[in-house]
């Protein structure tokens, strides 16, 4: 089973290395988000969503109406990772560190982040964020999550990606995933991002720049996911940066 886990893993990261990087690079600049459709097969999601059943697999489990976090509940994964989990995770992020460092010279911020994720990793453990943040979360009914931003630590990696494992219409209805952008001294913008089973999500975790008519501005981004109004809804959120 190991075997054919790492073998899915490796062909995924051929699958992300053969993407319209220079297409999602563009959405991400003008709309602080990029969508990859595809990216996993149906049983490749619904082999990923019946994870969440399984304890062994996770570190943690958080019901977002005791913290105010909307309705509904997620998983924080465990180390290891399941492969096909951690080939994504390194695969993805040697094409978005770039742009993050791009990003960050625009918006002045002195951070930059290494090509490797293993690398970027060792910055988060030396500083204390050593529990993995992947999440496997499950929406039934009546169940939202709150326009939020996942940092986790002092070491925030600008960039995430969230993968719909269920299928919009069959499995489920509503659920939206939804981004706000907040510039300086205007009313925020809405983004509703329409996924399909399979699709991949990139977006802004906390600020992203903009070009403005005296250089780039920082604007602030907040993401989150409309009221389910029926079947059940399972989400994989790629978060870059361990937690403390």
């Amino acid at each position: 089973m190991k075997v054919l886990e790492r073998a899915a893993a490796e062909d995924i990261g051929e699958r992300i290395g053969a993407l319209d990087w220079a297409g999602l690079e563009a959405q991400l600049d003008g709309y602080g988000c990029a969508v990859a459709p595809g990216l996993l097969s149906r049983d490749e999601c619904e082999a990923l969503a019946t994870l969440y059943d399984r304890n062994d697999a996770f570190r943690s489990r958080v019901v977002m109406e005791r913290h105010g976090f909307g309705r509904g509940e997620y998983k924080y994964f465990a180390y290891p990772l399941p492969d096909t989990l951690e080939g994504v995770r390194h695969a993805v992020y040697p094409h978005l560190a770039p742009i993050a460092n791009r990003w960050n010279e625009a918006m002045r911020i002195e951070t930059r982040y290494p090509r490797e994720h293993a690398e970027f990793i060792e910055r988060c453990h030396r500083a204390g964020q050593t529990r993995p943040t992947p999440l496997l979360l499950r929406y039934v009914p009546g169940d939202y999550n709150c326009l939020h931003q996942d940092l986790y630590g002092e070491h925030v990696f600008p960039i995430q990606m969230a993968i719909l494992l269920s299928a919009p219409g069959r499995d489920f209805s509503g659920g939206e995933f939804v981004m706000t952008e907040q510039r300086p001294r205007m009313q925020s913008r809405a983004e509703v991002v329409p996924l399909s089973q399979g699709d991949a999500v990139f977006f802004a975790v906390h600020h992203r720049p903009v070009q403005g008519t005296r250089g780039p501005y920082r604007v602030n981004m907040k993401h989150g996911v409309s009221r389910l109004r029926s079947g059940r809804r399972h989400m994989l959120g790629v978060i870059f940066h361990d937690a403390k």
